[in-house]
């Protein structure tokens, strides 16, 4: 039989492992779709990318629920669920508006490259005799 109770305690006894693994993985997860969207890889390739971002932000909210319901009210819990929906947000963005997002990234990438190319330049120096 399945014991609930045993899975709800064991989330909280390895909450810093859990942690641990699921924040670097939804991070790395999302800049993944995020980069395939801005190379603007097929859309199937895209979607599988986002679906399989959104697999720990789930586990995560699944986590910081357990602590919700024993009536843990920190900001770890929130951060971390902030964390999750924002990553939600910008896997279903990427797979359900991949143009805006490769639009964006592209002005952004071009934003960065061209401050970097100014701060290159030496700007003219009055010489003064």
């Amino acid at each position: 039989m399945f014991d609930l109770t045993s899975l709800l305690e064991f989330s909280r006894a390895h909450c810093v492992a859990i942690c641990g693994g699921l924040v670097p993985l939804n991070l790395l997860l999302t800049l993944q779709t995020m980069i395939l969207t801005g190379l603007q890889r097929p859309q199937r390739q895209v979607r599988l990318a986002a679906a399989f971002a959104c697999l720990p932000a789930g586990v995560m909210v699944l986590h910081v629920w357990t602590w919700l319901m024993i009536g843990v009210v920190m900001a770890p819990t929130f951060i971390l669920l902030g964390l999750a929906c924002i990553c939600v947000g910008i896997n279903l963005w990427a797979s359900l508006f991949p143009q805006t997002m490769a639009g964006v990234l592209r002005g952004g990438w071009f934003w960065v490259m061209r401050r970097v190319h100014h701060s290159g330049k030496r700007r003219d120096s009055v010489v003064v005799s």
